[in-house]
């Protein structure tokens, strides 16, 4: 069933194709389905390793979309199928593609007739030959983006590689002043007619700042407006248009930023020129029993929250996500790391697999001023001494071709807590980051502070950051005396609160990334008492209940005043005097019990208050006009469910 949603541009058409599936599973069974679909939506997330994995299959019956066969095309096209897709239209097969998580594209003109059967047949079982296979996140199986016909004429800006938009810019700035640098890509068709493309930039009120003839221009901008993060993401626009014979026959746009970057191992990230500290989040794209078949409400609302808490980077970990989202940190100003899911384990037979992932990337992405770096690999030593003389080939196969496709950003990778300083995969891409968990998979906080020592003093002119840290915590489990691994919320908060403090001993890393901003499904876990999920989330999965942790970082990264006080969930207490823990960003917090002032404390995002218990305690906290409060009761036996069960607690490997 086709669906016209309006014009892309005057002389593009775009028709949807969400609608009037069939869906046949493991068990044969056929079903109606709309799209975006997964069948991994509950099996994936409720633990035990056994979500299936396999091929299903898609099918769909529609009439031939309108156009004129004479001088218009008309192209397939995937924004996302996990894992491999073997696409077939009317009996024949027309694209087979690898890798779940980018945009494919097939003309199908020519295969068109006037009632059409399509069948996508689409596999995320386990192979040695595409990415990821193995991970702490689950591998939705279907088709979770859109599936649209795209009608073009037959002279076009190219729409054949690699699923690219037929345009990129880079940027140069000139004090004041900055140069647009554009190419556009045109098809065989538009070679070999009489076409001529314009390209202009338009400014946010539509006007035109300037304008060039050619499929390769430099467009000078005079007092140009920066794109400067979250304080101001001034974006331009550039706009292509072919003409053939004087009319035109295709137009593509793009919204542009224009910006300069950095990475310094004394002080970290710049932006336009100043320190830009960079503090963040990592993004998982799925919901709760949605699994990754998200709509745009989802990702705005990710968005939203991940703005509340004030980060002003996101690792968009651990695969490319959806145009929107990136367009969405283009828009609000946000600084992102983005990757491929080359991870945890090296395959042989998977080498071509990350270098198609890998261009897919660039090609599908390069004009996104949000992104400053790209992210090569994750934990790829996970698995140890196997197939290493490969795995470091492979690397610096990826880190050649990266660089020769894009010279303007640098990359990086993620390195396992095991891979040590001197390993050489540390050293293969411009920046590195490490996942580091120390004071929750092992012992003793103090270890972050004297491994950032370590590597500083050993790399002093490597940019290093922490592309991951976190530990466990849920929102039902709590403890007067909160240890390494009870996964309760009071542990969670204290580890968090010495590795923000941490971070501000050590300014010259390039970035912190909070692991993870919204809990997710990894269905080999069993933890907290929920199994299937990963729980280091400052957010709960269904985005319904917001950690302390939230406010802890809340309290550490924004200006606009507000005061919240920790331990709500911890209702019921034993202990004669209990701790009162505040967060906020004012610089004098007062606690009230029953009416009574308690005692006012000076200092900066987390107050510590000693609280002498009475049976029912009435709390108020209060900064300036702000204020938060809590009832909380005095008990002499523990409660059982405030303490994780024995048998709830397993990592995924």
């Amino acid at each position: 069933m086709l669906e016209e949603i309006g014009k892309g541009t005057s002389m593009r058409r775009i028709e949807k194709l969400m609608q009037g599936w069939s869906f046949t599973g493991r068990d044969g069974n056929r079903q109606a389905v709309s799209l975006p679909h997964t069948w991994n939506g509950k099996d994936g997330q409720d633990g035990g390793n056994d979500y299936y994995r396999g091929t299903c299959v898609y099918d769909n019956t529609f009439a031939k979309p309108q156009f004129d066969e004479e001088t218009e095309r008309v192209y397939l096209q995937f924004h996302g199928v996990n894992a491999s897709a073997k696409v077939i239209l009317n009996e024949r097969e027309v694209k087979e593609h690898h890798g779940g998580y980018s945009t494919f594209r097939v003309d199908v003109t020519d295969e068109l007739e006037e009632e059409n059967q399509i069948v996508v047949e689409v596999d995320n079982s386990a192979n040695d030959r595409v990415y990821p296979q193995k991970a702490d996140f689950t591998f939705y199986g279907g088709i979770y983006r859109d599936v649209e016909f795209l009608i073009v004429k037959k002279e076009h800006f190219d729409l054949d590689y690699y699923g690219g938009p037929g345009l990129r810019y880079t940027t140069e700035v000139h004090g004041k002043d900055a140069d647009v640098n554009v190419i556009t890509f045109i098809n065989k068709e538009a070679k070999v007619s009489d076409v001529k493309v314009v390209v202009e930039l338009l400014d946010v009120e539509g006007n035109v700042v300037a304008e060039e003839e050619g499929t390769e221009v430099t467009l000078h901008v005079p007092k140009v407006h920066l794109w400067d993060g979250l304080s101001d993401p001034y974006l331009y626009q550039i706009k292509a248009t072919m003409y053939k014979s004087g009319k035109e026959v295709d137009e593509i746009a793009c919204n542009c930023g224009v910006r300069t970057f950095e990475f310094s191992p004394k002080d970290g990230f710049h932006l336009n020129g100043r320190a830009y500290p960079l503090h963040g989040v990592s993004r998982h794209q799925d919901f709760k029993e949605l699994g990754n078949a998200i709509a745009t409400e989802h990702h705005d609302r990710d968005m939203e929250l991940i703005r509340e808490v004030g980060a002003n980077t996101i690792r968009l970990a651990h695969y490319q996500h959806d145009q929107y989202f990136y367009d969405l940190c283009d828009k609000v100003g946000m600084i992102v790391w983005a990757e491929i899911p080359y991870i945890s384990e090296h395959m042989p037979k998977g080498r071509e697999n990350t270098f198609s992932q890998m261009k897919e990337l660039i090609v599908q992405n390069y004009n996104h001023p949000s992104i400053v770096t790209w992210g090569i690999s994750n934990e790829i030593t996970i698995s140890g001494r196997r197939y290493k003389k490969d795995m470091l080939d492979n690397h610096r196969a990826l880190q050649k071709l990266v660089k020769e496709m894009d010279p303007t950003r640098p990359t990086t990778l993620a390195c396992f807590a095991m891979c040590l300083h001197f390993n050489p995969v540390a050293h293969i891409t411009d920046l590195v980051g490490w996942n580091l968990y120390l004071g929750w998979y092992v012992p003793f906080l103090w270890l972050n502070d004297l491994w950032i020592w370590f590597w500083h003093l050993l790399y002093p002119n490597r940019p290093l950051c922490y592309s991951e840290y976190g530990a466990e915590g849920m929102p039902n489990l709590h403890s007067a005396k909160p240890k390494r691994g009870d996964n309760t919320e009071e542990y969670q908060n204290k580890y968090h609160e010495y590795m923000l403090e941490c971070f501000k001993r050590h300014p010259y890393m390039w970035a912190h990334y909070y692991w993870n901003m919204f809990d997710f499904a990894a269905d080999a876990r069993n933890q907290g008492g929920e199994p299937g999920m990963n729980h280091k989330g400052m957010i709960t999965f269904d985005r319904k209940v917001k950690k302390d942790v939230f406010y802890l970082y809340k309290a550490y990264w924004t200006e606009k005043p507000f005061v919240y006080m920790a331990g709500k969930r911890y209702e019921y207490r034993t202990e004669n005097v209990t701790e009162i823990t505040v967060y906020s960003n004012q610089k004098e917090v007062s606690l009230y019990n029953n009416g009574k002032h308690v005692a006012t404390k000076s200092g900066e995002h987390v107050f510590k208050f000693k609280l002498s218990m009475e049976d029912t305690n009435r709390l108020e906290v209060r900064a300036g006009e702000y204020q938060d409060s809590a009832v909380i009761y005095k008990t002499d036996k523990a409660r059982p469910e405030y303490k994780l069960k024995k048998g709830d607690s397993s990592n995924w490997m």
